[in-house]
Parts: structure tokens; C-alpha cells; sequence
């Protein structure tokens, strides 16, 4: 399994009370909640787009390139996660509050990247690729890339990211390269090809994740 990923999340895994919207969902630290529409929470109100449906037009590697404008928001008056694509941030649908506990008020954290499972079979990393399956320093049109990094403040504006974190976990096989330009803004590139015969044969993690990290005092609205 190899996925790119938008986190928003509130609480602590240690103290069960982790809250995270995924494109999915969940409350307590993974006990519940599910990705896409395959159980239920999200309130699906677009007749057009669906949690989970099939993308199109894809980039393909050294030629088209395509992106998707992603939003993420909590309303203030009734207080869900909403959802919303494209540059007219056409509507989705919606998270209700009740699902959550720590993440009912606000979130205290924005993540994006990559994330593979590593089932540690054949005593080695997998060999599983995270986005477009290149490192992060073949740049534009060969690996994979966020860009225009944006939260929404406490007056539901959306402001620039300037101060990201980078966090690799398993930089042989996977990585992160963060940049800032005038037209990008703060972006980066990530992915890599997984398990190659020329690194360690040292199994890390069941997961290996690059992503960049930005942590909100408040991410309310």
C-alpha cells in the first residue's frame, strides 16, 4: 500500500485521544473510523465528485503533469470538517463535529506527504513505491510534489506556510526536499523507489512515511 496524504489532527496517540481527518477519519488513536466512504461518518453532498472515486487525467513521468487543489476547513457556525476540490472549491461534503473528541474544537497539526506499509517480508524493506516512485531531487515532472501550502486562520483567511518540517523516516528508500518560490510558494517534492540492492537490508518500520508537518497554535474557525 503506498498513499499521498493530507493529515489534520488534534490529540495524542499515546493518550488515545488522536484525532485525525484523512480523507477518512478517525477519534481514538485508529480504534475506529475508516478511509473514503467504506464506513459510515463522512457526509457525502456532491452528486458529482465521490470520496474514493477514480482520478483523471493523471501525470504521467517526463511528460503532463496534473494537479488537484484540495481544501479543508471548519465552519463556524455548526462546527464540521469540510472538504472541497478544485479551484472553485466545489463541495464535497462534510465530517461531522460528532465524530470527534480532541479534534471537535481544533486542530493543532497539518501534515502532508507519503506514507507506505512495509509488511517486512523477505527480511528487507519492501519494494513498494511512494509517489511517482523517483527521489525528490529529479524535481518537476518526474517526482511527486505539494505546493502552495496554505492554512486557514482564526478569521477563516487563508495564509501562506513559511515554517515546515521536514520528517523522513526512512531516507534510503524514500525523501523530502522543501523549497519556497515566489509562484510555489512553500512546496516540496517527495517519494522514492522503495527497497534497491544496494542499501541495508534493515527493516525499519511497518510504516515509512516522508512528509512535511506544520504545527498550528489553533487551526479554528
Amino acid at each position: 500500500m503506498s498513499i499521498s496524504q493530507i493529515w489534520i489532527s488534534s490529540g495524542k496517540y499515546k493518550t488515545n485521544d488522536l484525532n485525525t481527518l484523512e480523507f477518512g477519519w478517525q477519534s481514538d488513536s485508529y480504534k475506529n473510523g475508516c478511509y473514503n466512504l467504506r464506513c459510515s461518518g463522512f457526509i457525502q453532498t456532491s452528486s458529482s465528485i465521490v470520496l474514493g472515486g477514480a482520478i483523471s487525467p493523471t501525470s504521467s513521468f517526463g511528460g503532463s503533469q496534473y494537479e488537484i487543489t484540495i481544501l479543508v476547513w471548519k465552519d463556524r457556525i455548526y462546527g464540521n470538517w469540510w472538504l472541497s476540490l478544485g479551484p472553485s472549491n466545489l463541495l464535497v461534503g462534510y465530517w461531522p463535529k460528532e465524530l470527534f473528541t480532541t479534534l471537535a474544537d481544533y486542530a493543532t497539526i497539518a501534515e502532508w506527504g507519503g506514507e507506505i506499509l512495509n509488511l517486512q517480508n523477505f527480511s528487507r524493506h519492501t519494494k513498494t513505491q511512494m509517489g511517482s516512485g523517483h527521489f525528490p531531487k529529479e524535481g518537476f515532472g518526474k517526482s511527486s510534489y505539494f505546493r502552495n501550502l496554505k492554512f486557514i486562520d482564526n478569521n477563516n483567511s487563508l495564509q501562506p506556510i513559511q515554517n515546515i518540517k521536514k520528517i523522513v523516516t526512512n531516507p534510503e528508500s524514500y525523501n523530502v526536499k522543501t523549497e519556497y518560490t515566489d509562484e510555489w510558494k512553500s512546496h516540496f517534492f517527495y517519494g522514492g523507489p522503495g527497497f534497491r540492492s544496494t542499501q541495508s537490508r534493515a527493516v525499519p518500520l511497518a510504516f515509512s512515511s516522508c512528509f512535511v508537518i506544520y504545527c498550528l497554535a489553533l487551526f479554528m474557525v
